[in-house]
């Protein structure tokens, strides 16, 4: 017999009944019922119910376990009695009859539970994660993230993509976010950086003719921590490929995508492929994001010109914009409902608040009620509502501003929070969809200047010798320039930002231009893929859909911590590890460093 086990403690079923068997694990659970001591053993496959009678050999040595101490069992296995059976365990038709004991790990007083799920402060869970890890929910989510990588390469394989690694240490670049920067030692004065995504390496695998690339790619960012977004480090299917339009790398991404979703889905719909497309201006028009959860099924439109009518004598929206958000069946709430909403508009979107708009049957026509209507004329009443699609029993809240993009923001979020709040969202649906046609240039405010928008290295949809021509003083046509990027977004989170990408390096120095940067400075930045260009680039594209966001959204979680095996917290702290942490003077000496710390408030 084997030293450890013969099975796992997830293997055993009525078949193996009269079997003398080896289980090794941790004590799950430890019960004393009248004098019989039972014992839930775990390990990374499932329990197994053991028990030992008072008059048996091993009934001391299984008397002095405790919960996590790791054992050794052997013994028979026999058939539980009909009313003990457990139906919710695989194995819960046996039992084992405990022969001997080896204790192999004795567990101190436990920091936290493992067995069942209370909820326990963040710091005690990531400084003692290998406990937390232990727990039967996080312990499947873990699980569930390796199925779906597995399930992912098996995929991209079966689509024609090779897996290639490339580079941990290379070169700073300017990707959105900041550097993790790592000193060279036989360098003196000069850092690599970890990458924030293998954009350009990518490219380059393009560049020298490999086709189809993919790979699980670790990604490196130095920004902070959201429920969405890990800080420090994230994974994610990073993909290109060559000769290909923005059609083609939706059909290869979208059989990916669904089907993986399928496979995990567990009883929840998945939308059917070809994803639904939305151009980015429709997005934040109809949804006041770019990322839309299309389970909730609010849509919002534009009524600023009814506002802007002679006979509409509400002041506080003339010459603004001004965004309509239906809230169906929300006539029956309290007044309390409303309320709260305005409160949350002017504290949290710093919004002057939601102006709305309650709907009746009086006689059969609709007619408008609450604060603002008796300043909106009849006529005007009704074409809100048919605007907006509203019924008898619905609201209709309103965002304004002076500003479109902020009166869309306060709108988005107003439709988030109306569709959790009324029940209106299916949560056992993935809905997918692609936003698209993306602006390749914004105005910074801040700056008085043209920036990029989304992602510098997409190919814009413009002609290329016109593109070639524009000027400073072609503002307006700079601004209206879309590129071809794409998001794709599943049930309101944004899983990955892709493009086909600017591949013609006269183009590429145009486009930095025009956002500001000098042709000496884009070519010493990227000279490395600008000359990669120079010696014959295909068209290519690609996306990187976030290997962490699709598992939490498969594992039904709200927070990337869950479904990360060791994340750090908040404040980009591995609490089990100690990191980050002082090093020493001469660690620090070999690398040419020396530490200047920030001065302290007087």
């Amino acid at each position: 017999m084997h030293a450890y086990r013969t099975h796992t403690c997830g293997q055993l079923r009525a078949s193996d009944v009269g079997s003398r068997v080896r289980l090794s694990g941790w004590v799950n659970r430890r019960r004393d019922h009248g004098g019989l001591l039972f014992i839930d053993l775990r390990d990374h496959y499932g329990i197994t119910q053991a028990v030992v009678e008072p008059d048996s050999p091993a009934f001391a040595a299984a008397d002095k376990a405790r919960s996590e101490w790791v054992l050794t069992l052997t013994g028979t296995v026999v058939a539980r009695t009909a009313e003990t059976v457990n139906k919710d365990l695989p194995t819960g038709e046996i039992e084992i009859r405990i022969e001997e004991v080896a204790v192999q790990g004795v567990a101190q007083e436990l920091p936290l539970p493992v067995f069942g799920d209370l909820d326990y402060p963040e710091e005690t869970r990531l400084k003692y994660r290998f406990l937390d890890l232990r727990r039967e929910k996080l312990h499947k989510n873990i699980t569930l993230r390796s199925n779906v990588i597995s399930s992912v390469r098996k995929r991209m394989i079966a689509q024609g993509f090779t897996e290639f690694q490339t580079p941990i240490l290379t070169a700073s670049s300017p990707e959105g976010a900041r550097d993790f920067l790592v000193p060279s030692r036989i360098h003196p004065g000069k850092f690599y950086a970890l990458p924030q995504a293998p954009q350009q390496f990518k490219q380059l695998i393009m560049v020298a003719g490999f086709d189809r690339y993919f790979q699980i790619a670790p990604c490196f960012r130095d920004e902070d921590a959201r429920a969405d977004r890990s800080p420090g480090e994230f994974y994610q299917l990073d993909l290109e490929m060559s000769f290909v339009t923005q059609d083609d790398v939706f059909a290869a991404v979208e059989p990916v995508l669904h089907g993986l979703f399928e496979e995990f889905a567990n009883g929840r719909s998945v939308s059917a492929a070809p994803f639904t497309r939305i151009a980015y201006e429709d997005s934040m028009l109809r949804y006041g994001v770019d990322k839309p959860d299309l389970r909730n099924p609010i849509v919002i439109c534009d009524v600023s010109d009814v506002f802007g009518r002679d006979d509409v004598e509400f002041k506080a929206f003339k010459n603004k914009t001004v965004r309509a958000i239906p809230a169906p069946g929300a006539a029956s709430q309290p007044r309390s409902f409303f309320d709260k909403l305005n409160d949350w508009a002017r504290s949290e979107m710093g919004a002057a608040g939601l102006g709305y708009v309650v709907f009746e049957s009086d006689g059969g026509k609709l007619t408008g009620k609450g604060p603002i209507a008796k300043f909106i004329p009849e006529a005007a009443q009704a074409e809100l509502a048919s605007r907006a699609g509203i019924k008898a029993g619905d609201a209709l809240f309103f965002s304004a501003d002076a500003k479109k993009e902020r009166a869309a923001g306060v709108a988005g979020q107003a439709r988030i929070r109306l569709g959790n709040e009324l029940g209106l969202i299916d949560k056992n649906r993935f809905e997918f969809c692609w936003i698209v046609d993306f602006p390749m240039f914004e105005w910074n405010e801040d700056e008085k200047k043209i920036d990029f928008s989304h992602n510098p290295f997409s190919m814009p949809q413009f002609d290329r010798d016109a593109f070639l021509k524009l000027t400073d003083g072609d503002k307006d046509t700079i601004l209206g320039i879309k590129a071809y990027q794409y998001d794709i977004v599943c049930n309101g989170i944004e899983l990955s930002s892709g493009a086909i990408r600017n591949h013609d390096p006269d183009v590429m120095l145009k486009a930095f231009e025009l956002a500001g940067y000098a042709r000496e400075d884009t070519e010493a930045r990227f000279g490395g893929m600008l000359n990669a260009f120079r010696y014959g680039a295909p068209p290519h594209g690609g996306t990187a859909p976030g290997i962490d966001r699709i598992v939490m959204l498969l594992a039904g979680e709200e927070n990337l911590r869950e479904v990360t095996m060791f994340p750090m917290n908040q404040q980009a702290q591995d609490l089990m590890m100690g990191a980050p942490s002082d090093v020493s003077a001469k660690q620090l000496k070999e690398l040419h460093i020396r530490v200047v710390m920030p001065e302290k408030a007087s």
